[in-house]
């Protein structure tokens, strides 16, 4: 019986040793190679599914190791979904570490001052951040605009132009508009003045995006403003191209006498107001200078096709800037 106890013993010291020589071997090994390596963990993977995806990448070893690791690392219920990059060279425990701390990628998105819904739908759809469709349903669905705290038909104009920040996973269709509205929103209520010059904020909204539209000399934006305020105080109209453009559906590029002669809700060639909303999604600078337009009389601007503009008090002085510099007389 002393002989049979003491080889049971020593069998199991043996056997524990080497499943603890076969663990430590495990944690402590790092994966081959260099570089980086991307991977996508979906939700909903589950421990399992994880263990299968960085095996696949050859990140780590998935087999009843892995497993023993998660559970008394006390890692089962923190290892978090989304998009990594993780390099190669890292031991089991070093790679989970990163997935507990959630140290997903970052992608940076930019919005230009100055695109249409139409343009930022189909920047975020070309990376695969949204569906078109779906973003431009929310962008005129009444009430998903009114749940973000806009009065408007739409989300043209509110869609304020930035560079983001997005995480793959966490993002689509619905956080994409939720986050460039509330952004819209803090620069509003950082700039806001007493003095909206008689218009509602979805009126200033609408300005500048004209404003934005017609500038091409960013210091030329607050004169801009005072021209169009100076005609809407006088009750004339805009006569702004862009809103023109804006308009007509399936816009060739070639703008023609015809299309300022045609009636529709954003030819203010024909309409002495604003347009019924913004023509584009405008940027700080733009509300700004509608906020605090230049102190002027201008009621006239004319293009001197370089990017800035002539500026005229009276009709006179505009027809002899428009002989000078649009028919080169």
């Amino acid at each position: 019986m002393r002989h049979l106890f003491v080889s049971l013993l020593l069998f199991f010291f043996i056997a524990a040793s080497g499943a603890g020589f076969w663990y430590w071997s495990y944690v402590t090994t790092a994966s081959p190679g260099s570089g980086e390596v991307v991977v996508v963990l979906a939700k909903g993977i589950g421990v399992r599914g994880i263990g299968a995806v960085l095996a696949k990448n050859g990140l780590l070893p998935n087999d009843l190791r892995y497993l023993l690791l998660v559970y008394f690392s006390g890692s089962t219920a923190r290892l978090q979904a989304g998009e990594y990059s993780i390099p190669r060279g890292l031991t089991p425990p070093e790679v989970l570490r990163l997935l507990i701390n959630g140290s997903t990628l970052r992608h940076h998105v930019t919005i230009v001052e100055g695109a249409t819904a139409e343009q930022v739908a189909a920047i975020f759809e070309k990376d695969g951040w949204v569906k078109r469709d779906h973003f431009l349903e929310l962008v005129h669905d009444p009430q998903y605009i009114k749940q973000l705290g806009i009065d408007s038909s739409a989300l043209e104009g509110y869609l304020f132009p930035e560079t983001y920040n997005l995480i793959r996973q966490d993002t689509d269709a619905t956080s994409v508009t939720r986050m460039m509205v509330n952004r819209f929103l803090h620069v509003w209520n950082e700039i806001k003045t007493s003095d909206l010059h008689g218009l509602s904020l979805h009126q200033v909204v609408t300005l500048a995006s004209v404003v934005e539209k017609e500038t091409g000399a960013a210091a030329e934006r607050p004169l801009i403003a005072r021209v169009f305020l100076n005609r809407l105080a006088q009750k004339m109209r805009l006569q702004s191209d862009p809103t023109v453009i804006y308009g007509i559906r399936e816009f060739n590029g070639n703008l023609t006498r015809a299309d300022l002669r045609r009636t529709t809700p954003y030819n203010t060639y024909v309409i002495p107001a604003l347009p019924p909303g913004p023509i584009c999604n405008p940027g700080r600078a733009a509300l700004e200078a509608v906020l605090h337009p230049a102190d002027s009389d201008a009621l006239y601007f004319v293009s001197k096709n370089d990017g800035t503009h002539f500026f005229s008090n009276n009709l006179a002085d505009h027809n002899r800037a428009v002989e000078t510099y649009q028919r080169g007389r």
